[in-house]
């Protein structure tokens, strides 16, 4: 891997002042134009950091495979959560991740002490810390956000099973000129959130008539 892991400054704050769990919160596939959000919280033990935890989308993907195993097996404590394709049309993306991650801290089998997330606060979440760029400044976060792609890159790929023609496997679900263009060519899935700007660039070529099957719950 060859990175050094994000420091845990942050998390020795609050372990210095009596508060040995700090759930480090972060979620992934806000940007896709398919699938969920999933979201990822981490406790970890006091000094308990994983050597080579970064950014999830600095490494690669052999690298966050093993990071997650390692991630998963240090942590105390481990939820996942997630909102669905549906979820994300009818709250928006900003909601649906906040969603995603009170489901993630509802999942621990700790109550944390302290709960730091990636990016702006999220009024659902009731007391935390929310820091811009998290993922690079905090280790905790960096762990959740190494969880959390691992495991919606895996349901991406189970989905590409069922909608070959998208490149799920490799793209995730985000915007690649593969996706795009089969999103013209092929039309769009139920999977696809059909509020993003680059779903309606499909739906306005004409596929009026397939979509109604292909959207159908």
């Amino acid at each position: 891997m060859g990175r050094r892991a994000v420091a845990l400054t942050t998390e020795r704050r609050y372990w210095r002042a009596g508060f040995p769990y700090v759930a480090g919160v972060d979620e992934v596939g806000c940007g896709s134009l398919a699938g969920p959000v999933v979201a990822a919280a981490i406790i970890l033990p006091v000094e308990g950091g994983v050597k080579g935890a970064v950014d999830s989308k600095l490494l690669n993907a052999k690298d966050r495979e093993g990071l997650a195993t390692a991630i998963r097996e240090r942590a105390l404590a481990l939820g996942i959560g997630a909102a669905s394709t549906r979820e994300v049309e009818r709250l928006n993306v900003f909601r649906a991740a906040g969603l995603a991650m009170e489901r993630a801290l509802r999942r621990l089998p700790l109550s944390p002490h302290c709960v730091l997330i990636d990016g702006r606060p999220q009024p659902r979440l009731g007391d935390h810390r929310s820091i811009i760029r998290g993922d690079r400044k905090c280790h905790s976060i960096a762990c959740a956000s190494i969880v959390a792609k691992v495991l919606r890159d895996r349901l991406m790929t189970l989905l590409a099973d069922h909608y070959p023609e998208y490149g799920w496997e490799h793209n995730a679900g985000y915007a690649t000129r593969e996706h795009k263009r089969a999103l013209i060519d092929v039309g769009v899935t139920p999977h696809h959130r059909r509020t993003f700007l680059g779903v309606q660039y499909a739906l306005d070529l004409g596929y009026d008539d397939e979509l109604e099957v292909l959207v159908a719950e």
